[in-house]
């Protein structure tokens, strides 16, 4: 709290953050979002108050949670959850636990009327993600749902060129994503073992959809129908402590996506795929007028006027260098990390009660678009995409 008349006021907002001593949780959420916020003084409010987020910890392992506390020199933390949601010094629940605990968990936060904001997927089930969001908004409770690939840099540039019509009519997206995730047999895996067990809500499908179906809506429109198909490349694994296992989730997937206005999506989804691209994940849309592909920071476009015209002979070396005629979109605005962009805004939507569309019913949208996915794959068929909400 300030002393002297004028002087911005210090607002104190508590977090219970379940779930954080995960690496995701750990990384982006604790200390690129919530931590960086604190070192940089609070959340401007729109009265000129400082809003400062108070992290509550909590988990199920105590020496996890004590070590992560120590480390970041915080006091609070706790491996009671039904403690932690009767304190009403913290008005929010954020969860970042495995998808099977989620649900259950986030049902208890809104019994306790808390404001809600979680990671995704959002629940085992569209039917489970689609009635937290109804509960939520039926008590009158705040709340969202996490979609950070929205605020990565690359694609903020796309959505410029979107928006300034740089592409004409665009006609198709594909998206490329993943990497060599080791098997661990020769080589320490860099990836949970729960990833590869459909048993521990693992699979590439529910993890990878989420994030392309909000991607898409929020880019280029609404999924009309889709097929896919998954597969579990490597049969088996080693774990984290050093013990062979059978691989029961997919490790890759291959989806197109038709979009109610004529567009075709198709993006591969891979844990057994060797980068040769710009980045882990890139998302090549072509127009009418040009081409973009963007990566999580960068952005290159050819337009129409710089588009080489190749003729196809296999006898001869290409006389063309197909990198050659492409420009990166400048960097002109200050980028910060995507998870504390929207950390931010949900903030802001809790205290200062600014605009935040990303609610439980976009979890559930990308639950639903997972489970459409699975549907596909093992019918072999397309299916429609059918409104939710």
């Amino acid at each position: 709290m300030s002393t002297c008349e004028g002087e911005s006021m210090e607002k104190r907002i508590g977090i219970i953050m379940n779930g954080v001593t995960g690496r995701m949780g750990t990384n982006q959420h604790l200390i690129r979002s919530i931590l960086a916020i604190r070192k940089e003084g609070g959340l401007p409010l729109k009265n000129g108050d400082l809003l400062m987020p108070e992290p509550l910890l909590v988990g199920r392992n105590e020496q996890k949670l004590a070590r992560l506390a120590a480390a970041h020199g915080l006091s609070g933390y706790t491996t009671d959850l039904d403690q932690a949601l009767s304190d009403p010094e913290y008005p929010v629940y954020f969860d970042s636990q495995l998808t099977q605990l989620r649900a259950a968990a986030i049902g208890k936060a809104i019994a306790a009327h808390k404001s809600i904001y979680c990671e995704k997927p959002t629940a085992d089930s569209t039917d489970q993600a689609f009635a937290l969001y109804r509960e939520a908004t039926d008590a009158g409770i705040k709340n969202g749902v996490v979609q950070d690939k929205l605020w990565l840099p690359g694609l903020l540039k796309l959505k410029y060129l979107i928006d300034t019509g740089f592409f004409g009519r665009i006609l198709s997206v594909r998206g490329e994503f993943g990497y060599w995730v080791f098997d661990g047999y020769h080589q320490p895996t860099q990836r949970p073992s729960w990833n590869y067990k459909a048993e521990e809500g693992g699979g590439i499908i529910m993890d990878m959809f989420c994030h392309w179906r909000y991607v898409i809506d929020n880019l280029f429109g609404d999924i009309k129908s889709l097929s896919a198909i998954g597969a579990t490349h490597l049969p088996s694994r080693i774990d984290e402590n050093g013990n062979k296992y059978t691989c029961t989730a997919e490790d890759a997937a291959y989806a197109t996506f038709e979009l109610a206005n004529g567009v075709i999506c198709h993006f591969n989804s891979s844990w057994d795929v060797r980068v040769r691209r710009d980045d882990l994940l890139t998302v090549q849309v072509d127009g009418t007028d040009g081409t973009a592909v963007a990566g999580l920071r960068e952005c290159q476009v050819q337009s129409d006027a710089m588009t080489p015209k190749p003729i196809w002979n296999p006898d001869i070396p290409s006389p063309i260098d197909f990198y050659q005629d492409w420009s990166a979109v400048p960097t002109r605005d200050p980028y910060d990390n995507a998870f504390k962009v929207q950390w931010e805004k949900f903030l802001r939507h809790v205290a200062d009660d600014a605009p935040f569309r990303w609610t439980l019913l976009e979890g559930a949208k990308g639950v639903q678009l997972a489970e459409l996915g699975m549907e596909s794959w093992k019918n072999r068929r397309w299916v429609d995409v059918p409104a939710l909400g």
